[in-house]
């Protein structure tokens, strides 16, 4: 069964396809969609909505789209929403990671957590599945895999940030591996 991703975000869509092997899941075609999608709400629901609209309206096709935020307790949940774009509009990961760990400097309370929200539109319905991670920043970089704030994201229980971990022992414990297992088990449900 086919479905569309609604990301050109390659880790994402290849932890995607790790979780739902008996689908194709097409990521967005940069030519059908040469801009970014558009994420002006203030929450991660909104944004992951907004972001599934724009797909099904466009093709008609059941689709789907996440929005994730790391939520940090000592900043009052910042950056959440905004975690993409935390350090500015050039979405870089080195520059958010930097004033993360700038803003963070000489803060005992380090707790934080990674939440995903899914947004689907299923036979022109639309549901939505959370996951949540719960960890600490780390006060340096440590790891090469992954993406975004991974390599100073420690999860709970853990001695190793995720970009220490590979796609498939993160997977196992990620916010997105948890909203997706969720989207997964409806999924099931709905196409007997």
């Amino acid at each position: 069964m086919n479905i569309i991703f609604a990301s050109q975000n390659a880790g994402k869509i290849a932890e995607i396809r790790a979780k739902l092997p008996s689908y194709t899941i097409e990521g967005l075609n940069a030519e059908e969609f040469p801009d970014e999608l558009l994420e002006t709400g203030s929450t991660l629901d909104a944004n992951a909505l907004q972001k599934a609209r724009q797909v099904f309206k466009k093709t008609g096709k059941n689709c789907f789209a996440d929005d994730t935020g790391l939520e940090v307790e000592a900043l009052d949940g910042a950056p959440g929403v905004y975690s993409a774009r935390y350090a500015g509009e050039q979405k870089s990961s080195e520059d958010n990671m930097t004033m993360l760990l700038g803003e963070l400097d000489g803060k005992a309370n380090r707790k934080a957590r990674f939440r995903t929200v899914v947004a689907l539109i299923w036979e022109g319905e639309e549901y939505t599945f959370e996951g949540i991670c719960e960890g600490r920043i780390t006060t340096s970089r440590s790891g090469a895999e992954g993406f975004g704030y991974d390599p100073i994201f420690q999860p709970e229980g853990n001695e190793t940030t995720f970009a220490q971990m590979t796609m498939e022992q993160k997977s196992i414990m990620s916010h997105r591996g948890r909203a997706v297992e969720k989207l997964v088990e409806f999924l099931k449900l709905h196409t007997k």
